[in-house]
């Protein structure tokens, strides 16, 4: 019998797969992506990060172990202070001023995936929420491992590649997989097809967050 984890990701490998191929992430493999493109997302994934967050703190506060509480909690503050060290270090180096970043808003794609994020943790429950954060934890893992293992020698991007494609990041990834299926296994059939959904949708979401920082997403009309 298969595992939540399992058939979650049998029943989007074919969305990876187009994840794989899509623009951005076909050119940052080949080190061809513009510097404009990467500006962009670097600012949309610090502003993700930042609710994100906020979502594997409701995480630690819903979860019933502890060890699960105690994985979220951590988590939360490294998606705060690690991955905002690192945010900072591509800033200087890719000439995002701090200001800028600090002035930019979310655009359509980044605000949908994190206010749907919140919202799980908000108004559903405990198994959806982990489900609905673990594509985050899983595509980038296997996106970076991917890219990482095809990418072109002294590619401007590699310290961004070896970040995803990095084995520490790949226990975290493995804790977060175990912990959803933990969490799969003790839920009603009901609240399974639940955790399905939220899984898919957060993909989905991945997808477009990608896609939309190759297209310079911007608000069709502004306030």
């Amino acid at each position: 019998m298969m595992t939540f984890s399992e058939k979650a990701w049998a029943e989007s490998a074919d969305l990876y797969r187009r994840t794989l191929d899509l623009p951005f992430n076909r050119e940052i493999t080949d080190g061809t992506l513009s510097q404009e493109r990467f500006q962009f997302y670097m600012v949309q994934d610090a502003l993700y990060l930042e609710q994100y967050s906020r979502a594997l703190a409701l995480a630690s506060a819903k979860a019933p172990d502890a060890e699960a509480m105690q994985y979220f909690a951590h988590a939360s503050e490294d998606a705060l202070v690690v991955e905002r060290a690192l945010h900072e270090s591509f800033f200087e180096k890719f000439g995002i001023a701090q200001e800028e970043a600090s002035a930019a808003e979310p655009s359509p794609t980044c605000y949908g995936y994190t206010n749907f994020l919140l919202a799980v943790a908000a108004h559903r429950s405990y198994e959806e929420l982990v489900a609905a954060i673990l594509p985050c934890f899983w595509i980038y893992w296997e996106a970076g491992k991917h890219i990482a293992s095809t990418a072109v020698a002294g590619n401007p991007y590699q310290a961004w590649i070896d970040t995803y494609s990095d084995a520490e990041f790949g226990d975290a990834v493995n804790m977060a997989i175990t912990i959803t299926d933990r969490a799969a296994e003790a839920a009603t059939t009901e609240r399974q097809s639940g955790m399905l959904n939220a899984f898919k949708r957060s993909a989905q979401f991945e997808w477009m967050f990608w896609d939309s920082a190759y297209r310079l997403e911007k608000w069709p009309t502004s306030l």
